[in-house]
């Protein structure tokens, strides 16, 4: 209680003493897949993806023995998580870069607004993190001694106005170089027609200087009309520049590229093999596809092998998938001077032999997974996030238990409200819990969320109604639907007031159950949604699904 109360000091904000509050008891994740039934993987395989859910866009750098990875989280906070492995298989979340309110301000943006494809880097002792805050700042880089944090407020970058996905590329004459994706020298001459340039980059003033050039105009061919080349990294190898990318836009037609050069400034030719990595042109029947691969980056082992984090998806059908832009991992293969992530058509592999490392340490990110949040205090696990910046303390633990604290903030508001959010990693998922909450208004709500979007969700949770206590069921699907949600299914609350009701949402492919239980173990589903209004094909943006407890104090 005492570090709840500082935490409201602190943000300047007080929570009301009579604020009507949410007890949650703990909560219980358990996820798997359909191919986990074809699957063998022996004990020097790696599972793919190596994190699953939704951890979008990965950048990854090693330090000596130690490979740090960060990924995308847009709106919500806190954001960038950081990670640690020692064989790039087995990862550890240790931080969030952005775990301060006041280092960015996420405004009322949607969902997949906010941070955009950051990249870490390490140089003499210091750590970098570039990103784009797009619709609050814009490109801007924070530093950290250790990776673990703090990391600090962000310094940002007005050169590259209108631009995203900053990169740097230290070079051996001392010289740092910035390159990122923005609009080309002209008028563009199709949609999704951008530029790839670099600036020199001064790392103790953390500013850029001199000119920008533009390096790369469109793509590896602009006559194809190549759309949105993004995600650029360089590096050096056997006295070659090289420049990776991704090409092709986020969805199906994903892919990365490469080109390489004498001189950082070009000019940049084209590889023989482009694109280095893509799925576009397998079968879309074959059985558990793996698809819209790229926006990947390469990495050196201690005993010089190469290897390449990426982003790619899994969808159940079509095009649809809840579990988000998750992070892949392929070693990379050098023929005639150019590197090769897959060949052409050949498809992802869900197991693959390990890297050649010790074995590290790890939390399981992927394959089978039984995960359960106790809520002991006194901080949430890393993983846990919330929708946007928050405002006011409103979360705090007691006695084992997480309280929320009801608010009028609702899940369709585009603001803070009371509810923390963890992936769904696989296609089949349970999320449980229990929850102690007596309503005493009409539309008070206590339960179990699951979360595309402000526009698309679910909730299965103890509200009021007319007077009179129920469970019920409440979705959203789409920006003209009302923001508190239709109800779409309800049952009088037989229980006591503040008694426990289990709540729990099942995950099974195409579809999200919502069941409770006022005796344990005694589940009544009350409502079902069609899952593909989670999906990114219907509701948008670049998030995956979350899980997680939901409190609403009604009008």
């Amino acid at each position: 209680m005492r570090m709840a109360i500082l935490a409201t000091m602190l943000l300047g904000v007080a929570v009301p003493a009579a604020a009507q509050t949410a007890r949650f008891d703990w909560f219980d994740y358990r996820g798997s897949d359909p191919v986990d039934a074809t699957v063998r993987q022996g004990p020097g395989d790696y599972r793919n993806p190596i994190l699953g859910g939704f951890y979008p866009d990965p950048s990854v750098t090693r330090v000596g023995a130690d490979f740090y990875l960060v990924t995308s989280t847009f709106s919500y906070f806190p954001g960038i998580p950081v990670f640690h492995s020692r064989d790039l298989v087995n990862w550890t979340q240790i931080a969030n870069a952005i775990d301060r309110p006041g280092q960015l301000d996420f405004k009322q943006l949607g969902l997949s607004r906010g941070v955009f494809a950051p990249t870490i880097q390490h140089k003499d002792g210091l750590f970098y993190i570039l990103n784009t805050c797009v619709d609050c700042g814009g490109n801007f880089v924070i530093t950290a001694r250790n990776p673990a944090g703090p990391w600090s407020d962000p310094v940002f970058l007005p050169d590259l106005k209108g631009g995203i996905d900053p990169s740097l590329f230290f070079d051996e004459d001392g010289r740092t170089w910035i390159i990122n994706n923005d609009a080309p020298a002209g008028p563009p001459q199709y949609q999704g027609h951008r530029a790839l340039w670099v600036q020199e980059f001064d790392l103790k003033g953390l500013k850029t200087f001199g000119p920008r050039t533009m390096i790369v105009d469109g793509g590896v061919d602009i006559r194809t009309k190549p759309i949105w080349i993004e995600g650029p990294h360089i590096f050096r190898k056997d006295g070659w520049y090289y420049l990776s990318a991704a090409e092709g836009g986020t969805a199906e037609g994903h892919s990365q590229v490469i080109l390489r050069s004498k001189s950082v400034l070009g000019p940049w030719t084209p590889g023989p093999r482009n694109p280095i990595l893509t799925q576009r042109d397998l079968p879309r029947d074959r059985a558990h596809p793996i698809t819209s691969a790229g926006h990947a980056q390469l990495v050196t082992t201690p005993d010089g092998k190469w290897w390449a984090t990426f982003l790619a998806v899994r969808p159940y059908e079509g095009d649809y998938y809840n579990t988000g832009r998750e992070t892949f991992l392929l070693p990379v293969e050098w023929k005639d001077g150019w590197p090769v992530i897959l060949e052409r058509g050949k498809p992802i592999p869900y197991v693959h032999p390990r890297p050649a490392l010790p074995a590290g340490k790890g939390t399981a990110m992927s394959g089978p997974l039984s995960v359960r949040d106790e809520f002991a205090g006194p901080k949430l696990p890393a993983h846990w996030m919330m929708m946007r910046n928050p405002k006011s303390d409103w979360y705090r633990f007691d006695k084992g238990a997480l309280v929320l604290t009801a608010r009028p903030d609702g899940l369709g508001d585009n603001a803070n409200p009371s509810f923390l959010g963890r992936r769904q990693q696989n296609m089949d998922a349970v999320a449980s819990t229990v929850v102690r909450f007596t309503p005493g208004k009409n539309g008070d709500r206590a339960g179990l969320a699951a979360l595309q979007s402000d526009d698309y969700w679910g909730f299965v949770g103890i509200g009021m109604e007319g007077g009179k206590p129920v469970v019920l069921v409440e979705s959203r699907a789409g920006e003209k639907e009302p923001k508190p949600g239709r109800i779409l299914a309800s049952a009088p609350l037989t229980a006591k007031p503040g008694a426990p009701v289990w709540l729990r949402v099942t995950a099974s492919g195409k579809d999200y159950a919502f069941a409770y239980a006022t005796t344990q173990g005694r589940w009544q589903t009350l409502g079902t949604l069609d899952a593909k209004q989670f999906s990114t094909k219907s509701a948008g943006g670049f998030v995956g699904t979350v899980f997680g407890p939901f409190a609403r104090s009604g009008q």
